[in-house]
């Protein structure tokens, strides 16, 4: 009888890698088996001195070369802190709970190395308190007062001008591991800015420019405190004072515009009432009763305020022929 079995083409074994570095390892899928730690190790015969001392020491000294990894002795002391937690239960368990509020976050740093996950709150989190520590940062708006800050205008005027800055933090990751202290940081920049900004403008961009002035100021901080985390909400220029010697030009400046334009106001006044009087001279002159009727106007309205002294006018026409 004969066999009608079809042959089978072998498989090409596939050359595993490593875990970390991507390298070919050398070994096939059937000598292969995966390890969380290591990648994948060999579980063949004919790799069995694999197991020995030697790949035990290859993998401390892989992870102890390690820049990014925690290290062994940061292994060893988190197994002793959590066997320390362990014996002393439950006391241990109330410095292990940390409480941040709605408006906080945690940003927690085991052995000197940032904790994955990111900041956490708000509410309840775990610490290990022997390897661990953490730093609360508040993420509401904070203000302060940028102090008087004496600048010279591009006319070369001194002014002294202070503000109020509001900001808040936005992650609070970058706040923590980018600047030392980020508050004082931003106080130190915004005072910064306020010269820089106000040294470019004139005295009267100063005076009448200060909502375009808070705006360039806000965009400059925010621009600048981006990488420590900290967001600048608004910038207002609270006061501008000048010295006394100039506040005096200035009021004597002011003072002299406003007498000029008095009389030029005065002066178009008399222009206008001239004219009124030449013509109503002009409307008398063709009617020479009605000069007598403006007479008797005169003594109405000089009665009616109750003098003792009443005067009455005459016509001219009745005592023209004495003079002649």
């Amino acid at each position: 009888m004969v066999n009608s079995t079809v042959p089978q083409t072998p498989r090409t074994p596939r050359t595993p890698t490593g875990y970390h570095t991507g390298e070919p390892l050398g070994y096939t899928n059937q000598d292969m088996r995966f390890d969380a730690i290591e990648g994948v190790v060999p579980i063949n015969k004919r790799h069995k001195e694999d197991f020995t001392c030697g790949t035990c020491l290859t993998f401390i000294f892989r992870r102890m070369a390690d820049p990014e990894g925690p290290g062994v002795c940061a292994w060893i002391l988190t197994f002793i802190s959590l066997i320390l937690i362990l014996a002393t239960f439950p006391l241990s368990f109330c410095f292990c709970f940390k409480v941040v509020q709605e408006y906080e976050r945690a940003v927690i740093f085991r052995l000197g190395r940032l904790l994955k996950g990111g900041a956490r709150g708000p509410g309840i989190f775990f610490i290990v308190p022997c390897i661990d520590s953490y730093r609360k940062v508040d993420l509401r708006t904070v203000s302060f007062d940028v102090p008087p800050q004496e600048v010279l205008s591009r006319d070369s005027v001194t002014v002294s001008v202070d503000a109020v800055v509001y900001f808040r933090i936005k992650n609070p990751i970058m706040a923590t591991n980018n600047v030392e202290d980020y508050s004082h940081s931003t106080r130190l920049l915004a005072a910064t800015t306020l010269r820089n900004v106000l040294g470019t403008k004139n005295l009267a961009e100063i005076l009448s420019e200060r909502e375009t002035i808070s705006h360039v100021m806000q965009s400059t901080l925010d621009e600048a405190t981006d990488p420590w985390g900290v967001k600048v909400e608004r910038v207002e220029i609270k006061d501008v004072r000048l010295p006394v010697q100039l506040q005096r030009a200035m009021a004597a400046e002011a003072e002299a515009a406003r007498e000029a334009r008095a009389k030029v106001i005065a002066a178009e006044g008399e222009q206008k009432a001239s004219r009124a009087l030449k013509e109503a001279a002009e409307v008398i002159a063709e009617s020479p009763a009605a000069l007598q009727l403006r007479y008797l106007q005169t003594l109405n309205a000089i009665s009616a305020e109750k003098n003792s002294t009443i005067i009455f006018p005459l016509p001219i026409d009745l005592i023209r022929h004495f003079f002649k």
